[in-house]
């Protein structure tokens, strides 16, 4: 349906929004540090507002652990390969790879679900994806000395932990899509996997933090707030629409579709930093524009 497609389009320029915020505080204090406390501070609140609203009470109790499952493979897996391959090959090869993960649902989603989409729709995913990438890595302008393409350590490693992020947001979206058929409320399940992810991701830091001295002083006013805004807009109301749309999107569908964040991010930053992105950006851009019309036409 028509409202399921759009949710995950929101969820794009959810997604798009909260990188903005998430800029200068990941610079300022580690990938890995700031997403923690994002995370935590996004657990606590969804919890919140499920508690609140009765929206764990939608959720069937054998349906707890696969929320569970979905949390710690989307969410903790695939951030944890996410920033592994992002320190070993930089933003740019990552985030092509971490495209991949569209395709990846959809295939899944055959394997697993028997979703069967129309013809038009898997060319329009294809599209889209394609497009994603055309974007991605022809999208820089070009200078001397490229820190976006600097390689730490094994290129071939980073690639596959690219590709593992991608296929753990695939399999968190294929995890949580026959429970959220069920009616279950998008907050309440967002909740649990947020909440499951931050919980693994604090122990894993706390272990590799142990006795080690830690310097709070980074934590400024102005970054609690960006860490906060980048949370809630991203993870609170992105990851809510995604979960919306799994109520009656199919897997691949609605991966695809929320994954368009690259595309939505290009005005953004135009206007932020008045900068016009590359014409390869703007190729992209017309090229998931041309899929998401071929999915939509099917509607």
């Amino acid at each position: 349906m028509l409202i399921y497609d759009l949710a995950a389009l929101a969820a794009s320029a959810c997604f798009a929004m909260g990188a903005l915020f998430a800029m200068a505080p990941s610079r300022a204090l580690g990938a890995v540090r700031f997403n923690r406390i994002r995370m935590l501070m996004m657990s606590l609140l969804l919890a919140g507002v499920a508690a609140l609203t009765g929206g764990f009470a939608s959720i069937a109790w054998s349906d707890f652990p696969i929320l569970i499952l979905s949390g710690l493979v989307g969410i903790f897996l695939g951030d944890t390969f996410l920033f592994a391959g992002l320190r070993r090959v930089g933003p740019r090869r990552n985030a092509i790879m971490f495209a991949l993960n569209a395709p990846l649902a959809a295939i899944l989603g055959v394997l697993f679900l028997d979703e069967m989409l129309a013809p038009a729709v898997w060319l329009g995913c294809l599209t889209v994806t394609a497009g994603i990438i055309v974007a991605i890595a022809f999208g820089k302008r070009r200078s001397g000395d490229n820190p976006w393409d600097v390689v730490h350590g094994s290129l071939p490693a980073g690639l596959l932990f690219g590709f593992l992020a991608a296929l753990g947001q695939a399999g968190g979206i294929l995890l949580s899509r026959p429970v959220m058929e069920t009616g279950a409320d998008p907050i309440a399940a967002s909740a649990v996997r947020v909440g499951v992810g931050c919980l693994a991701l604090l122990i894993t830091y706390e272990i590799q933090q142990f006795r080690k001295p830690r310097d709070h002083r980074q934590w400024t006013a102005q970054y609690v707030i960006r860490t906060f805004g980048s949370g809630f807009i991203a993870m609170g109301v992105g990851m809510t629409c995604v979960m919306f749309a799994l109520i009656g999107g199919k897997a691949g569908l609605v991966a695809t579709l929320s994954s368009a964040a690259p595309i939505v991010l290009l005005p953004m930053i135009w206007l932020t930093s008045r900068q016009a992105p590359a014409l390869g950006a703007w190729i992209g851009a017309s090229i998931v524009v041309l899929g998401t019309a071929l999915i939509f036409s099917t509607r």
